[in-house]
């Protein structure tokens, strides 16, 4: 057993991964500040606009949120923080968004991978959006609450 070559392949194995999402994130990060400069982004905040009123979050909130569904939580984090940090996103916005991806990411990969081995489709997807969709209005409201009486301090 050389303890050596189990470390160097280990190695190697985790740069190839981080390149790999950086190969995503990276081009993720460009296409939004493209859409962001380009008043692109604001044009479909305001589209997004019932959404970000359904969830009561910020329309800012509502962009990392279709990001992280779509491609999921590893490859959507660099926009989510972005975000966060350019937008000044307020917790409530942060917890509502984030709440609402644990419970549903990368909805596309993910449920295709789980039709191959024999999922249904539609039932599959319906509840996890459902699950995410109550569980987050759930959370919001809770948020909201917490916020109003001073126990969500935005920064």
């Amino acid at each position: 057993m050389n303890f050596g070559l189990y470390i160097k392949d280990s190695f190697m194995g985790s740069l190839e991964s981080v390149i790999t999402m950086a190969k995503i994130v990276i081009p993720l990060m460009v296409f939004m500040e493209i859409l962001k400069d380009s008043k692109i982004l604001a044009k479909l905040s305001r589209k997004m606009e019932p959404v970000a009123n359904f969830f009561d979050i910020s329309n800012v909130a509502v962009f990392p949120l279709i990001i992280g569904l779509i491609f999921g939580l590893s490859y959507g984090a660099g926009v989510i923080i972005e975000s966060t940090e350019e937008n000044n996103l307020s917790k409530k916005d942060l917890y509502t968004l984030m709440i609402f991806l644990i419970a549903c990411h990368a909805v596309i990969e993910d449920t295709l991978l789980f039709v191959v081995v024999g999922a249904n489709l539609w039932f599959l997807l319906s509840v996890r959006v459902g699950v995410a969709i109550v569980i987050s209005l759930f959370a919001s409201r809770i948020l909201k609450k917490a916020e109003i009486n001073g126990y969500l301090i935005k920064g």
